[in-house]
């Protein structure tokens, strides 16, 4: 009986093996006489063959090779890292060489390195598009995947969405396929992982994952869990030239799934606060900070280009009534429906905001003339003014409307918003339902039906 850890193997000119120790089986999975005659390339992982050859006439030119690294397939199909040191033998022409196994210590030193890869792409992504794209890449690195997807659950609706998918055809999509789906909701149920191997033969695969149609490769899904429970679940599936997916694939994919749902929580939630701080919860509107970086970026734009701008000031007419007389919930419907119908009357390049209360901004960029600024805030009234239905109540919105332009009003932000909320109020005063524009020298704009 062989009591030595690493196994002897030796290699004729041809690249056979003609000779094995009995360690080789513990190593390899092999027995000795199952590998006596075989191609020892035939053994190696296929992403480091090159790499094997290249070393291997090296060793051949006389060239002494220590601790080359390398992966081998295991019988049982399972990866095997191995440390080499191989020597030539010119008179006998033979290759000696004695294979030390290190799959324990590259599992552990794989699980550390993706731990802290994750870390670090959580702390350096600037948004989760961005962090699971830098996860796909750390996962790829350790395993074969041919499909990437990364699922989230949402507790409110009971759904499970894909906000990353990937395949070799389809990168960076946010759908999945029918398989993803039913393995993610079954992981996410369980909270358990699982492996399903590709069909051998006859064999069935059954329990939560029969409903799985394509069984040619190997898949692999894990759940996303933090302290507060399951947020989702991350599902590979093997590329086809790879290795089957082995226990320890499994135990390496589930413990740094524990990282990555840290990180997509983490940076969940602090997009989550960044959102808040920059849009109005309840319309989704930008709010003031938001408008405030864009107003001096389309005036910085302008100084540049020559161009002209505006900024609208709105103002809706009595809503406190509405709030008063029906509750808050249908005033809060009602700006809603006054942020839609707003929006509806710009162009993309413009920006509606609400910066409070009943109180909006429109920021106009890029205008031919500044006539442009009324007649969108016609538009704008006039849209207002349609009827419009809430919980079987008909409503009548009165809007009031300040304008300032850019640069035959002022060139400032703040000026700007001061002339625009002043001829605002000038519209409260000269009865409401129209747009003035402070340097309108009479009281009727000549532009709007003041009805």
């Amino acid at each position: 009986m062989d009591l030595l850890l690493d196994a002897i193997c030796v290699v004729d000119a041809a690249g056979r093996l003609v000779y094995v120790s009995g360690a080789c089986e513990r190593i390899f999975g092999y027995q000795p006489q199952e590998m006596i005659g075989r191609a020892i390339l035939d053994l190696v992982h296929p992403d480091d063959l090159d790499a094997t050859v290249a070393i291997a006439r090296e060793v051949m030119l006389g060239r002494l090779t220590n601790h080359f690294e390398n992966r081998y397939i295991r019988k049982d199909g399972s990866v095997a890292h191995i440390m080499w040191s191989a020597n030539w033998s010119e008179k006998d022409q033979l290759r000696v060489a004695v294979a030390h196994d290190i799959t324990e210590r590259k599992h552990t030193e794989a699980m550390q390195a993706a731990v802290y890869a994750i870390s670090e792409a959580a702390s350096n992504a600037a948004n989760l598009p961005i962090l699971f794209r830098n996860i796909h890449e750390i996962i790829g690195g350790l395993l074969p995947a041919s499909v990437f997807c990364i699922a989230l659950h949402n507790p409110q609706d009971g759904k499970t969405h894909f906000p990353y998918s990937a395949d070799e055809k389809s990168p960076y999509s946010d759908s999945a396929n029918a398989d993803t789906l039913t393995l993610s909701n079954a992981v996410i149920r369980s909270g358990q992982p699982i492996r399903l191997e590709a069909k051998r033969g006859a064999a069935v695969i059954s329990g939560t994952t029969q409903n799985v149609s394509d069984r040619s490769l190997d898949w692999l899904a894990v759940p996303l869990a933090t302290i507060e429970g399951i947020h989702g679940a991350l599902v590979i599936q093997n590329r086809r030239s790879a290795p089957a997916y082995s226990d320890k694939d499994q135990q390496l994919l589930h413990y740094i799934s524990t990282q990555i749902a840290a990180a997509i929580h983490r940076a969940s939630m602090r997009e989550r606060l960044e959102y808040l701080s920059r849009y109005d919860q309840l319309t989704s509107l930008p709010n003031r900070a938001l408008l405030s970086d864009r107003i001096n970026t389309a005036l910085a734009r302008a100084r540049r280009e020559k161009g002209k701008a505006a900024v609208l000031y709105l103002d809706l007419d009595k809503f406190k009534l509405v709030n008063d007389t029906h509750g808050h919930a249908i005033g809060d419907q009602l700006l809603k429906a006054v942020a839609d119908r707003v929006i509806r009357c710009v162009r993309e390049s413009d920006t509606v905001s609400r910066i409070g209360g009943d109180e909006f901004v429109i920021l106009l960029e890029a205008l031919d003339q500044p006539q442009q600024a009324h007649v969108i805030a016609d538009k704008i009234r006039e849209a207002l003014n349609l009827p419009l239905i809430l919980a079987g109540l008909e409503l009548i919105i009165i809007p009031s409307i300040g304008i300032a332009l850019y640069p035959d009003d002022a060139d400032e932000e703040k000026q700007l918003l001061d002339l625009a909320d002043s001829a605002m109020y000038r519209a409260k005063r000269l009865g409401g339902n129209r747009a003035q524009r402070v340097a309108d020298s009479t009281p009727d704009s000549p532009t709007l039906d003041p009805s």
